[in-house]
């Protein structure tokens, strides 16, 4: 190919499907991932490449794989999607922060036990404030935020989630949320102060996905306790597991954002030893953490983080 010239332009979206790429580590992942075909995809990528100038894929077995001069221009494209997220926040903070719309993604119990007082509190300070909620995870959660279908992801540290260093989000931490054995109240168990989560090897388990930031959470603390727990029962909505767990038919993990969920039937213990902590943090992309509406957002989630966490303190 011909070196760079000195003139080239190029085309953003373009250049955000080749960080999708990088994301999602397939052309067909990305393809599913911005509602595209393959093709459409490899075609977007190669004229990418024709109007640097460089290889940016190169076949490896089936699928590709980023070159040097992809990951060269990756390092420019999350420092220009930053800058443009600026440009944006500082034509926002025109006004003072008091009238806009925008998005909120966040997992389920996010959305049951911190959002209500968030935006509750919105509600009362900056009523011409509107605010959208829809319920997604990492990664898809994160793809939505780069493409700006969502403003502020809400979201839990695990597997699926970026790393805190990932350059293209701006994060508030907002909650270590402490994960309780949920027992049926009829369970050996449930009369004991602290539970080893040892003893609890052999009884079927009610887990969520593994693709799920719970779900995976119960993975890794039971394989950290050395068994691979039984899912004899896989749900994702917190509702149906209190209320198979309330009927004996297994044990789970639960986090205490959820405790207005559950029932007179079942109980909740402290696992014995260290206790299992999932993180939740918010995350913007870079650049716009000084947008005023974003501002306000964050600092109300955070407040209701902190206020979650002090309502938590102890099992029920």
């Amino acid at each position: 190919m011909e070196q760079v010239s000195g003139g080239f332009s190029i085309d953003l979206r373009r250049l955000g499907t080749l960080r999708e790429l990088e994301r999602r580590g397939s052309l067909a992942g990305t393809a599913r991932a911005l509602h595209l075909t393959p093709s459409a995809v490899s075609q977007q990528l190669a004229a990418l490449s024709r109007e640097l100038g460089v290889p940016l894929v190169e076949r490896q077995g089936r699928g590709v794989r980023l070159t040097g001069q992809a990951r060269i221009l990756l390092e420019h494209a999350d420092a220009i999607a930053a800058q443009l997220e600026r440009a944006r926040a500082d034509l926002q903070a025109w006004g003072r922060g008091q009238r806009g719309t925008l998005t909120v993604g966040a997992f389920s119990s996010a959305i049951s036990g911190l959002l209500p007082v968030a935006l509750g509190e919105l509600a009362r300070t900056r009523p011409d404030l509107r605010v959208a909620v829809v319920e997604a995870e990492p990664p898809d959660l994160f793809t939505r935020l780069d493409a700006g279908e969502v403003d502020v992801a809400v979201a839990v540290d695990f597997a699926a989630a970026p790393p805190s260093t990932d350059r293209r989000y701006t994060r508030t931490e907002l909650l270590a949320d402490v994960l309780d054995v949920a027992l049926p109240a009829t369970h050996r168990l449930a009369g004991a102060d602290r539970v080893p989560l040892r003893e609890l090897a052999a009884d079927p388990w009610v887990v969520g996905d593994a693709r799920s930031c719970c779900g995976a959470v119960t993975r890794s603390v039971c394989a950290a306790a050395g068994f691979t727990p039984e899912i004899r029962h896989a749900v994702n909505d917190w509702q149906s597991l209190t209320a198979l767990v309330e009927a004996g038919a297994g044990v789970a993990l639960v986090p205490r954002l959820v405790r207005p969920l559950h029932r007179p039937g079942l109980v909740l213990r402290a696992p014995e030893g260290q206790r299992p902590t999932r993180h939740v943090f918010a995350a913007v992309r870079a650049g716009a953490e000084s947008d005023p509406v974003l501002t306000a957002v964050l600092d109300r989630l955070a407040a209701a983080g902190a206020s979650a966490a002090a309502a938590h303190v102890t099992p029920g």
